[in-house]
């Protein structure tokens, strides 16, 4: 799939520095609507629909994670790139390949909610497979309503935990989200790690229950330029669940890196 196939959300100055959110596996570009409205004083925030996802079209054949990276690539020169790319859990993946397929794309990496994939872990990758089955035959509808609650923590507002599984009914259908579910069951990029050079900012909510701060850490530990941050009061969906202190790090991050105005 081309870049042409790809819907995505847009705010800013088209002339400022751009900002690329890739959203989760359960999600869509609607999942980064306080970036699009906290941080578009500054850059360019474009957001997609995966391939296969809410808006955008399905893709004729699995892209494999190669195919995700370098759809968002092909989106980065249709907007003029390099950009800073912003990856939440799936996205984070996504983001961290693109790294290394597309170094010269890439000014910086803001890693969220994120792991090396389930392809660490047999049980994970099995659990992972068996997600486009479930889909199937549970529906989009209930399909979010049981997973949706789990990316929050406890005590998240009720409007948050509907809009989170609002945004999972409408966003997720096969064969898009089984072959997403293959491609994060297929990855494992702990030996990518060492060779990405752009600098990273790696967040994570401490009461993350799915991939949790520990990964994170990990990511963090094996990439060569990294900051590592853990977001109190926040579950998996911390860009959602904690919008202000979530940009508040992202907007130091491109100070540091590209002279982003804080």
């Amino acid at each position: 799939m081309t870049a042409a196939g790809i819907h995505t959300r847009e705010a800013g100055d088209p002339e400022a520095p751009l900002l690329l959110c890739l959203h989760g596996i359960g999600s869509s570009s609607a999942a980064f609507a306080p970036q699009l409205a906290g941080l578009a004083d500054q850059v360019r925030v474009v957001a997609w629909d995966a391939p296969g996802y809410a808006d955008s079209a399905d893709p004729a054949h699995a892209p494999g994670l190669d195919g995700y990276a370098d759809t968002a690539a092909a989106l980065i020169r249709a907007h003029g790139g390099p950009a800073h790319v912003l990856g939440v859990s799936w996205g984070g993946v996504i983001a961290l390949r693109l790294a290394t397929r597309h170094p010269g794309l890439v000014a910086s990496l803001i890693v969220a909610d994120s792991s090396r994939g389930s392809g660490t872990d047999p049980d994970k990758a099995k659990a992972m497979r068996a997600r486009a089955g479930q889909l199937a035959a549970e529906g989009p509808d209930a399909f979010a309503a049981a997973r949706g609650p789990r990316l929050v923590s406890d005590a998240a507002p009720p409007a948050l935990v509907q809009r989170v599984v609002t945004t999972m009914a409408a966003a997720v259908r096969n064969p898009g989200y089984g072959y997403a579910a293959e491609a994060m069951a297929g990855a494992d990029l702990t030996d990518d790690l060492p060779a990405i050079t752009a600098p990273a900012l790696v967040l994570c909510g401490e009461q993350d229950t799915v991939t949790g701060t520990d990964e994170s850490q990990i990511l963090a530990g094996g990439l060569e330029k990294s900051v590592y941050v853990t977001l109190s009061g926040a579950g998996h969906l911390a860009n959602q669940e904690r919008p202000e202190a979530f940009n508040a790090w992202v907007r130091a991050h491109l100070h540091v890196v590209a002279r982003v105005p804080a």
